[in-house]
């Protein structure tokens, strides 16, 4: 089987290694940076190429060669991506978290008989398996709650992150509005509303606030109240919220010295030296998933926690780990067979079935990304 890895990042480079360690898989990876795709230099299983992945004519021609793609470029890229792959009736597995409505491609996809499994990393991804998986479990569901955060072990002033993914994706979870679910209604509040603070064994105190995190959940999921929060060190709420109060952050281009500039590009450009996560810089990923209702006459709840490392010995960020390995067990799902459903599908499609789950999360186990399950009854 061939398979095409679309963008060479921090998650694309270790999803590209990872299947390139399958011997009935042959592994391309394509980037308009040389830079990106020397990586792999000294590993004769990828074959990389060079190019712009934005062009969709070169990418349709591109994509046309491969038996699946993998979609990991930037979320501004992503909507029009898919829909190019789409279009030549390929099947992909998706991560690029695009603002876009990934189910208004539901009847191309099913017309070329592609299936897309789209929002496919950690969180949005195995979170909305694991929501799935534990409705599935209950009788009846009340409530599903996600809270995840990816983050530097080594704490440093001033802002206290570090960034996978590029900026401009991260700052889209500061100014997309979020979107819950309460008694049954879909609410809408702005990015980095209603603040907590939680505890967490070995971390401590984090604050959690609303991020555009359940998606395709709120369609999906009859589950009468549902949040998603992303969780970071104390503080960034307020220092985020400064920046974007103040307009750093809009889409609206400024008139600089007779150059107009978009601010959120200027930002992104001075924010990376400083939330770039460099080679060796350790970080961690937290992830609860807590579905609550009713089995048995009795209340009920399932939970699932993670917390994993970089890895030292392999150097791959944890939040690669846990994106870019959920989205290679996917397609080993499907390469196995195990998932055949044809059409744009939501994670949560998938967690819904216990074989799938169990494949999943042995894959995950064996790549020592582990979610501990616990479960209570009344």
């Amino acid at each position: 089987m061939k398979i095409i890895v679309l963008g060479a990042g921090l998650v694309g480079s270790p999803m590209a290694v990872d299947l390139a360690k399958d011997k009935n898989m042959k592994i391309s990876v394509a980037d308009i940076s040389e830079h990106n795709l020397a990586k792999f230099n000294n590993n004769p299983a990828i074959t990389t190429i060079c190019q712009d992945l934005s062009d969709r004519a070169l990418l349709s021609d591109l994509v046309k060669g491969f038996d699946m793609a993998v979609s990991a470029v930037p979320g501004f890229m992503g909507y029009q991506t898919l829909e190019t792959i789409i279009e030549t009736g390929t099947d992909v597995i998706d991560i690029a978290f695009f603002p876009e409505d990934a189910f208004t491609l539901d009847e191309l996809a099913q017309k070329n008989g592609v299936t897309a499994v789209v929002d496919c990393g950690v969180a949005p991804g195995m979170s909305n398996m694991l929501v799935a998986y534990g409705n599935s479990m209950l009788e009846k569901t009340t409530e599903a709650e996600i809270y995840v955060g990816g983050l530097p072990e080594t704490r440093t002033l001033p802002w206290e992150y570090k960034a996978v993914f590029s900026p401009v994706d991260v700052i889209e979870e500061y100014i997309r509005p979020a979107f819950y679910v309460r008694d049954g209604k879909i609410i809408e509040k702005p990015a980095l509303s209603e603040p907590e603070l939680i505890d967490f064994p070995v971390v401590g105190t984090l604050e959690a606030f609303n991020t555009d995190g359940l998606r395709s959940l709120i369609k999906t999921m009859d589950i009468p109240n549902m949040k998603e929060k992303t969780m970071r060190y104390p503080g960034h709420i307020e220092k985020i919220r400064l920046l974007r109060d103040n307009g750093f952050f809009s889409k609206k281009p400024v008139k600089v010295n007779n150059h107009e500039i978009r601010p959120i590009d200027l930002a992104a450009k001075l924010l990376f030296p400083s939330w770039e996560l460099k080679k060796g810089q350790a970080d961690i990923t937290i992830m609860r998933v807590e579905v609550k209702g009713e089995k048995h006459g009795r209340k009920a709840s399932y939970t699932w926690d993670l917390f994993d490392r970089y890895d030292v010995e392999t150097k791959i960020h944890s939040m690669a780990r846990t994106t870019g390995y959920t989205a290679t067990a996917v397609l080993r799902l499907i390469r196995e067979g195990l998932f055949s459903r044809r059409g744009i599908i939501a994670p949560e499609f998938i967690g819904q079935d216990r074989l799938c789950m169990e494949f999943i999360m042995n894959e995950l186990k064996k790549r020592r990304v582990i979610y501990k399950q616990t479960s209570s009854s009344e």
